[in-house]
């Protein structure tokens, strides 16, 4: 572990960096990327351009508040380590290597040389930080990649599959099928958790590598995700428009640390907004059997953006413990009150917090941003703990 020499060093320099800010993480990426631009096929490279007149992208925003954050912690680790978790997960669906990690460390110590002249003191120490935050990183990744090699239908690295289904769910949403070119089973997932999708075509500048929530109930044979159109998505739209029954694509294995994981007598709640219903989409099919009382609140702008509308109506028809609940934030006028929604507006948990009050529900939800920060500040002023509280968050590593 780290010396305390090094730890005061670090401390006492991490004030000057977080002042420089956008500035480091911006020549960092830059450098990076110049220095070696086969790192373009493994980044999002859209998360690499800033928007709304920000000088930070979101990638290069979710670097410096990862940096700072472990700079200000450096001597209480273990209040990382539920972001060591996530960002793990997110890794090891990109496939990240040791050698990679060193790229890194290369390129930000260089960066900080180049833009501070900190001095070799002061180099020596963020080197040996940074050695010991990749080493967390890498130790952790290695066990989820040998997890998911040694399950039954597992496998490490991507894997060839065939689409065996594309079905449009909404305006936006589309959902795609694949199963496995081997013929051999899937590995299992756990309700909550996405894949990895690998595309190389002559449209696209460079490999791209997303990540989509599963969307179903885990099955021993095939993987369904649902993807939204996103009007600047390059790999929502180029799944849309190209990929076709019968294409095939590279898939890395499930990971993820958002996931169903309760007892058969825990109520729960699962919350969504828009394509946030994927992953809960697949805790809800999972629930069929569940012994408590299941909640589905669901929120969306109108009936021709209502994804998945007829499969959930007709799982809580069928099970009496799931209760079926939507909001329509602007309904058409082919949309009826009562029968394709049940409230006009944002969701409104004070309409429902009678069916809430169980101190010993679980909630789980997904959506925009904006959503979930609305959606963890009503819980949490209906006097829901924080440890019943469990999110997904889209995009580079973001916390409510």
């Amino acid at each position: 572990m780290l010396n305390q020499k090094t730890i005061d060093i670090v401390k006492a320099t991490a004030p000057v960096i977080a002042e420089a800010g956008p500035v480091v993480t911006q020549h960092f990426y830059q450098r990076m990327f110049s220095h070696n631009p086969e790192l373009k096929d493994i980044f999002n490279m859209s998360n690499q351009h800033a928007s709304d007149g920000n000088i930070a992208s979101r990638q290069q925003e979710a670097l410096f508040n990862a940096v700072c954050a472990y700079a200000n912690n450096i001597d209480n680790l273990a209040v990382l380590l539920p972001a060591v978790e996530k960002i793990a997960h997110k890794h090891t669906s990109f496939l990240i290597t040791a050698e990679q990690y060193n790229i890194v460390g290369t390129h930000l110590l260089a960066t900080i040389d180049e833009l501070l002249s900190p001095g070799q003191e002061v180099l020596d120490a963020w080197a040996e930080a940074y050695g010991v935050l990749a080493n967390i990183f890498i130790n952790r990744e290695e066990e989820i990649y040998q997890e998911n090699e040694n399950k039954d239908g597992g496998w490490r690295g991507t894997r060839e599959f065939i689409v065996t289904n594309k079905q449009q769910d909404s305006q936006f949403i589309t959902s795609f099928t694949f199963k496995p070119v081997d013929g051999g089973k899937v590995a299992n997932y756990k309700p909550g958790q996405y894949l990895g999708i690998y595309l190389n075509a002559d449209e696209l500048e460079n490999q791209e590598i997303r990540q989509y929530s599963l969307s179903s109930a885990p099955q021993d044979d095939q993987y369904r995700i649902s993807v939204k159109r996103e009007a600047q998505g390059k790999v929502s739209n180029y799944l849309h428009d190209h990929i076709n029954i019968g294409d095939k694509v590279m898939l890395a294995a499930p990971a993820g640390d958002f996931f169903l994981e309760v007892d058969a007598k825990t109520p729960i709640t699962l919350l969504s907004a828009g394509v946030g219903l994927t992953p809960t989409l697949s805790m809800l099919e999972s629930l069929t059997e569940h012994q408590a009382s299941v909640n589905w609140l669901h929120a969306t702008e109108n009936g021709v953006q209502h994804a998945y509308k007829k499969q959930v109506k007709a799982l809580a028809e069928k099970h009496a413990h799931i209760q079926d609940l939507t909001w329509y934030n602007a309904p058409l006028d082919t949309d009826l009150p009562a029968e394709d929604y049940d409230y006009q507006g944002l969701m409104d948990l004070s309409k429902v917090a009678t069916q809430l009050a169980d101190d010993k529900m679980q909630f789980y939800f997904c959506g925009p941003v904006g959503f979930m920060q609305n959606i963890a500040k009503q819980l949490l002023a209906l006097g829901v703990s924080e440890d019943r509280i469990h999110y997904e968050c889209f995009g580079p590593h973001k916390i409510l």
